[in-house]
């Protein structure tokens, strides 16, 4: 009694599935009387047998969502409870929440690449620099880096000895270097031209002509001075003759 009594309460819950309490709203069939109450449950076997095939087929639900969410989400851990005899919908639904959740990221990520754009972005690096396999393309990428960066220091460097701009273009850096060194030249031209005291070209080839043409005897002239003398020290020239008067 105190268990058809407890069962009655469950079917008049309003929590009760509408399987169970179905049959109260019509009239009882096949009831049975039992210490003058009515009984009618002939429906519930039924019911609970639905039920059973129903949790067992949540087990087969559970592992095909667990393949699904492997494939989509690989980074998830995986549940250390997913061998457990008894498996809950809110274990399924946190599966099917987890893969919309990711879905939902990737259409807000709009930007994320398709595997076709990464090949064709890979494709592209190594035509630019000549890389003839993939396993190339890390070093030639890191050879790059490095080389950007050195570049990158030494343009910034430049900016600040030629006190320019920090946004002044390669192009006004080099001008800037080629002007420098156009300025240099004509400094150094003008020191040769005072140091032999001419501005004339011309001169100055008839100079080097005359050196040409005086320094070989005079060379030879010193050298046999130093062999005469027994020295070798052309500042001891003077003294050594001076003391053979």
């Amino acid at each position: 009694l105190k268990v058809l009594s407890r069962i009655d309460s469950i079917l008049q819950s309003p929590r009760a599935p509408p399987l169970i309490y179905r049959c109260s709203k019509g009239p009882v069939q096949n009831h049975i009387k039992e210490n003058g109450q009515e009984c009618g449950f002939e429906h519930l076997p039924l019911t609970i047998e639905m039920w059973a095939d129903q949790l067992m087929a949540l087990k087969d639900l559970h592992r095909s969502l667990r393949k699904l969410s492997l494939e989509l989400v690989p980074w998830h851990l995986a549940d250390p409870q997913d061998n457990r005899e008894s498996i809950r919908v809110e274990d399924l639904q946190f599966i099917v929440d987890a893969i919309l959740e990711e879905t939902e990221n990737k259409e807000k990520n709009s930007q994320t690449p398709s595997l076709p754009t990464l090949f064709a972005m890979v494709s592209h690096f190594q035509k630019l620099f000549d890389v003839n396999s993939l396993t190339g393309v890390y070093p030639r990428m890191n050879e790059v880096y490095t080389k950007l960066g050195e570049m990158t220091n030494a343009m910034r460097n430049l900016h600040e000895l030629l006190e320019l701009d920090s946004s002044a273009p390669p192009t006004v850096v080099v001008d800037t270097v080629g002007k420098l060194c156009d300025i240099i030249n004509e400094n150094m031209t003008e020191q040769v031209q005072q140091l032999l005291g001419t501005r004339d070209i011309h001169s100055i080839i008839n100079k080097l002509e005359e050196h040409e043409c005086f320094f070989p005897p005079f060379q030879a002239l010193i050298q046999d001075l130093l062999c005469l003398l027994e020295i070798s020290n052309l500042d001891d020239i003077l003294p050594t003759v001076r003391n053979l008067k």
